[in-house]
């Protein structure tokens, strides 16, 4: 099996990468998988909005086998140059090169990596590449690099008649991607159909050779334009991120109107509703901000103004419809029990948690403020710090707890010699009470949050009614906006929306 085929294939990074984001997400969700399509290779192709998560999530959820194009500077990290040596191929940026660098060099190592990936899609497998060349932390693609084109020309022009490799724009979002156990949606879109140049016409190797060099260079740019443009929808980018969250604030407002309407709670959103309720916003706003311009500044003002009173009141656009759901009866009883079980037992192992992971927890976030130079850099550090410092820490404190265990008994006779035992309880408190202090932080935050709920709804009534009749004014005003258009899902029972 040649080098290429042997990354493409290897199974081991997939289980690392899925066991990494299993740890850090919360949860992970994947959308399009099943209409993937199937007898060739193609191209992967994804914006970059959070550094080594991005082709991590792409490694752990898609089905086939896949190569990575990876900025070279990354193969010399320890740990992570050994994964990204089965999985990826090195490609040199102008910028990371040294100050009077070789050049040539960087031009004929980019040359091989680019052949390289262009074998493996005729093998079958995919390439995955990110256009822009860099991640970052803007709410849309950056300009993108030609070479995503460049490799698709080169294939297409050595593939039969319709055997053409796939062009799959790949959507990556995230909740809140700075933080620990958050949540995140990979989208693979249908196969992106793009028109049909000279130069990347099917055609006999002479025809081939034949093809001019600025012929390339103008089917590449064309190519890089309607990549850009696929980029731009499977991010739905945005001009800047008061923008961004102006769009989530709508996506929140409609989803609490309509499910109140339906006369049903809210309830907690998935990320696939999350991102479809999104979607609608921006397609809606994308086709009005030209067509209706000053209705659309309208809207904008009143929903900027009904968000700076939500603020003062500190409620969420469904906390105004009605208390947090209390328990009763039996069920209220069965939750007493529970909850007493959990603060007679969870309270010394979240102490546990705490004293053996506090040390290492804030060392990863020192380390985060001295080497992240920007915010899309916090989520791969933390991913690759935790996954080395956390069982390190557990181990330590294992070896220490047994080593320990083996000097009292030298002190005590009488103690039973369990120095092996007593460590491997040590490591498992240690690991399992780092898992308990996240879920009890929860538990407190929810509880919390419903006594203040409570409270504020008790307190603030003729508030909250002004906020729900603005709230419904602002709710009509958009679906006025968007009548005859023809937004993306369907609004389902209690106004969840669904996929189409």
């Amino acid at each position: 099996m040649s080098e290429i085929g042997a990354r493409a294939s290897s199974r081991w990074p997939r289980r690392v990468a899925r066991v990494l984001l299993a740890l850090f997400f919360r949860r992970v969700e994947v959308v399009g998988v099943e209409a993937l399509p199937v007898g060739r290779g193609g191209l992967l192709l994804a914006w970059h909005p959070n550094g080594l998560i991005d082709p991590a999530l792409i490694l752990a959820t898609f089905p086939g086998r896949v190569v990575f194009g990876a900025r070279h500077g990354l193969f010399r990290w320890p740990l992570l140059g050994t994964l990204l040596r089965a999985t990826a191929v090195p490609i040199f940026r102008r910028q990371d090169l040294p100050a009077g660098g070789d050049q040539s060099a960087a031009k004929r190592g980019n040359d091989s990596s680019l052949a390289a990936l262009a074998a493996a899609i005729e093998a079958g497998s995919y390439a995955v590449l990110f256009p822009e060349g860099d991640s970052h932390d803007e709410p849309k693609p950056l300009e993108l690099r030609t070479g995503a084109a460049r490799l698709y020309l080169d294939v297409a022009l050595r593939a039969a008649e319709g055997e053409r490799p796939f062009l799959i724009p790949v959507g990556l979002h995230y909740d809140r991607k700075l933080l620990f156990r958050s949540r995140a949606l990979v989208v693979y879109h249908p196969p992106l159909e793009v028109a049909a140049e000279p130069a990347a016409e099917p055609a006999a190797e002479a025809a081939a050779e034949a093809v001019g060099e600025e012929a390339r260079r103008v089917a590449a740019r064309r190519l890089t334009g309607e990549f850009a443009a696929a980029l731009d929808r499977t991010a739905l980018a945005t001009d800047d991120w008061q923008e961004h969250d102006l769009m989530h604030r709508l996506r929140r407002l409609m989803r609490a109107e309509r499910a109140a309407r339906a006369g049903e709670a809210s309830g907690p959103v998935d990320m696939r509703e999350r991102m479809l309720g999104f979607a609608r916003v921006w397609t809606g706003f994308r086709a009005r901000r030209e067509s209706a311009p000053a209705e659309v500044a309208a809207v904008r003002e009143r929903l900027v103004a009904y968000d700076r009173r939500m603020r003062r009141l500190g409620l969420e656009d469904h906390e105004l419809d009605r208390d947090p759901e209390l328990p009763h009866g039996r069920v209220l009883a069965a939750l007493a029990l529970q909850r007493l079980v959990i603060d007679a037992v969870l309270p010394p192992l979240v102490l546990i948690g705490v004293l053996a992971n506090l040390p290492t927890a804030l060392l990863i976030e020192l380390a985060v403020r001295v080497t992240a130079k920007r915010r899309k850099d916090v989520a791969s550090i933390k991913l690759l710090l935790g996954a080395v410092l956390f069982p390190a820490t557990w181990l330590g404190l294992g070896l220490f707890a047994g080593w320990g265990q083996g000097l009292i008994h030298d002190l005590y006779p009488r103690i039973p010699h369990l120095p092996w035992l007593t460590g491997a309880l040590a490591a498992m408190l240690s690991a399992l009470g780092g898992v308990l202090v996240v879920v009890w932080g929860r538990l407190s935050r929810r509880v919390g949050r419903g006594l203040v709920v409570l409270g504020k709804r008790r307190i603030a009534r003729a508030a909250i009614g002004r906020r729900l009749a603005e709230r419904a004014a602002i709710f009509d005003a958009a679906c006025a906006l968007a009548r005859d258009l023809e937004l993306p899902g369907r609004i389902g029972p209690g106004g969840r929306i669904l996929s189409d």
